[in-house]
């Protein structure tokens, strides 16, 4: 018989640690929480009853079932190393970094008992801190798991990682980070060097003062604290700059063509960016569960939105996600719902023609 997972210990309660104890706590199971952070975080919690047990140090955590690291990547990868060593034959540790392998090479490198199972979720919010986590966080997320949880010696932690709503894929640690670095740090360093290779001015001109919508959009992650990246690049550093050396080769190539006005491989470089931007399956919520989508156009008036989800509501009908495309003010904008299946989907449609609203393709 497996053990079952009852005694589980976070380490760090901001937004993904207060969001893992606060999904786990809203399920009606019997787990016992425990937590470490700053005192007055811990008590916040424990005065809600997110949990029930406050650790003065970390190593407090190894008595559990299993162990959350949900600090920043540097301190994540100290408390690691510590506990290591002290980890009980059942227990399981596991991680929410954003870089895998030198986690698992720590792993690798010392005589254990425990489990190391990696992990990353692929959620998050602008803003963070225990104040703003959220118990539906990882709702339809994609969770990395550097193990395959398939495995049966894996089911309880997988058991508890879909208690959080999230849809688990498996990447090895290598994998994951050599992905990271192409599809996140670079877009990120990227960002950086737009805004900055952009930020000219003359007596007459701010560049800035013209960057439209797409620019901005393109540049959202430049405003990212450098204070969260600093681990992620130092311990990635080999990948990123890989990924670096690829896209220099890219831009080379770009230079090239225009320089020798080559505006035939030009077109083809253009072409060949839309069909692979084109093949990201547009039904899709993260990269595993398919969702179905309409789209809808809702006047700007008060309650319109309740309006929407309190009749799918009473027909039963769960909206997977929601977000706003584009609006007008004082006219309307149109919204995207999503829904778990193609039936669902046309049912809401039905639906919601018959209140009067009216859809585009």
């Amino acid at each position: 018989m497996k053990k079952q997972i009852r005694n589980i210990s976070i380490i760090g309660l901001g937004l993904i640690g207060g969001s893992i104890a606060k999904a786990l706590k809203s399920k009606n199971r019997n787990f016992n929480i425990s937590a470490f952070d700053k005192r007055e975080v811990l008590n916040k919690a424990k005065d809600e009853n997110i949990i029930d047990n406050i650790f003065a140090s970390p190593h407090e955590a190894i008595e559990t079932d299993l162990i959350f690291l949900c600090l920043p990547l540097e301190i994540n990868l100290d408390v690691f190393k510590q506990l290591i060593p002290e980890l009980q034959d059942e227990t399981i540790i596991t991680d929410v970094s954003g870089v895998k392998l030198v986690f698992k090479n720590e792993w690798d490198k010392h005589k254990r008992k425990g489990t190391y199972i990696g992990g990353h979720p692929m959620t998050g919010k602008e803003v963070g801190g225990y104040i703003n986590s959220d118990p539906l966080l990882f709702e339809n997320s994609v969770y990395i798991v550097t193990e395959d949880l398939s495995l049966e010696k894996y089911s309880a932690f997988r058991e508890i990682i879909e208690l959080l709503g999230a849809n688990i894929l498996h990447i090895p640690p290598k994998q994951h980070d050599v992905i990271a670095a192409s599809v996140s740090h670079l877009p990120q360093l990227l960002s950086v060097a737009l805004v900055n290779t952009a930020s000219l001015k003359t007596d007459n001109y701010n560049f800035l003062d013209l960057a439209a919508g797409g620019f901005r959009d393109m540049t959202r992650i430049a405003s990212s604290d450098f204070n969260i990246w600093e681990s992620v690049i130092d311990k990635n550093k080999n990948q990123i700059l890989t990924a670096l050396d690829k896209f220099s080769f890219e831009l080379n190539k770009i230079n090239k063509w225009i320089a020798g006005n080559n505006f035939e491989q030009l077109n083809k470089y253009f072409l060949s960016a839309a069909e692979s931007r084109d093949e990201i399956p547009q039904n899709t919520k993260g990269f595993l569960t398919p969702v179905y989508d309409i789209f809808i156009f809702v006047k700007d008036e008060p309650g319109v939105i309740s309006k929407i989800s309190t009749k799918l509501f009473e027909a039963g009908i769960n909206i997977k996600d929601i977000e706003l495309l584009k609006i007008r003010e004082g006219t309307g904008g149109t919204f995207r719902l999503s829904f778990e299946s193609k039936n669902i989907a046309r049912q809401a449609k039905i639906i919601l023609s018959d209140l009067g609203f009216k859809f585009s393709n």
